[in-house]
């Protein structure tokens, strides 16, 4: 059952006393704090194990919100925030002096979106300011998409939890740099095709940065890990692969011939459907207890708009696999 305004309102003394709280996103569940408070940004780093380098989105109601933490509000964020706000689409922009070093990983910019889910924009609009909200979970590990996931991970004294349903996205939302180029600095649902139709040109691909400090999160190399071994295969591989283990478990989403004592966990055909099952399903693989985790590769296939989800989706599982976390 969802939580309500009783819930709202304990939340909200939670953040205004510098804890944490758990919210749904149309994508995954963000662990908020004060975005506005160093010393609670510091507890959510803390808390998640999570590198001081690697910088927060900032959850807002809306570009009045946005306003107060970014220093400037180009055209081009008026055009894609109508176009795409509420939604998983986060804007990186000039800072304001009011946001903290440590939601920036002491950058010159910040992330903001406007987050697509009712409960937790009556949060943001009951407690009147900005929200930092990574996602729910250990740094490095598989982002929640349930209530359940988050208190998995975490003591109710460490994190309270609003209970929003099952995320619908599934996958972290698309991050965009805007400037002269635009960049997408991590793909999503929201993807380059449909950033194009609003803006009237094709934004470019990855990070422009010259220095070590990141632009934005979900750059890290290894990150939306299972604690068990997982490889990312063809699916030309997976007999292979299974003989070298006593017990896999395969991610597929194309036919494959699998059989005891190993495991078949079947994903959707669908770029977007994917998605939104993806997290939950690599959850089920882990608590499987299997040796090693199989991820039949996606192809890019279908219209651009598909291609583009499917590379987020690639993207995800990529990272996933990369030893390191």
């Amino acid at each position: 059952m969802w939580s309500g305004p009783t819930e709202v309102a304990e939340a909200v003394a939670r953040l205004r006393a510098g804890g944490l709280v758990a919210f749904p996103t149309e994508t995954v569940y963000g662990l908020g704090a004060d975005a506005l408070n160093a010393a609670a940004v510091r507890r959510v780093f803390d808390v998640k194990g999570r590198p001081s380098t690697n910088p927060l989105i900032v959850h807002v109601t809306g570009p009045e919100m946005a306003r107060t933490v970014a220093a400037e509000w180009p055209r081009e964020a008026e055009q894609l925030a109508a176009a795409f706000w509420p939604g998983p689409l986060t804007l990186v922009l000039p800072r304001r002096r009011v946001v903290p070093d440590e939601v920036t990983g002491g950058g010159s910019t910040v992330a903001v979106r406007c987050p697509d889910h009712r409960l937790t924009l009556d949060l943001l609009e009951a407690f009147g300011g900005p929200l930092v909200g990574p996602s729910a979970n250990p740094s490095g590990r598989i982002s929640p998409t349930t209530a359940a996931h988050v208190r998995e991970a975490f003591t109710p004294e460490q994190v309270y939890v609003l209970d929003g349903g099952p995320c619908t996205g599934g996958i972290e939302s698309t991050v965009v740099k805007l400037g002269d180029p635009v960049r997408v600095l991590r793909e999503g649902l929201i993807t380059p095709e449909a950033i194009a139709s609003v803006l009237g040109r094709m934004p470019e691909r990855g990070s422009s940065s010259a220095t070590h400090t990141l632009e934005s999160p979900g750059q890290l190399a290894s990150h939306y890990a299972p604690v068990t071994s997982t490889l990312l295969v063809d699916v030309s591989e997976v007999a292979s692969r299974l003989a070298e283990v006593p017990r896999g478990v395969v991610l597929s989403h194309r036919p494959v011939d699998v059989s005891p004592p190993h495991r078949l966990l079947p994903m959707p055909t669908d770029a977007r459907a994917y998605a939104s099952a993806l997290y939950a399903a690599m959850r089920e693989a882990d608590r499987l207890g299997a040796d090693c985790i199989l991820i039949v590769r996606p192809e890019a296939a279908g219209t651009p708009e598909e291609r583009s989800v499917w590379n987020a989706v690639v993207d995800r599982l990529t990272r996933a696999a990369t030893p390191g976390s």
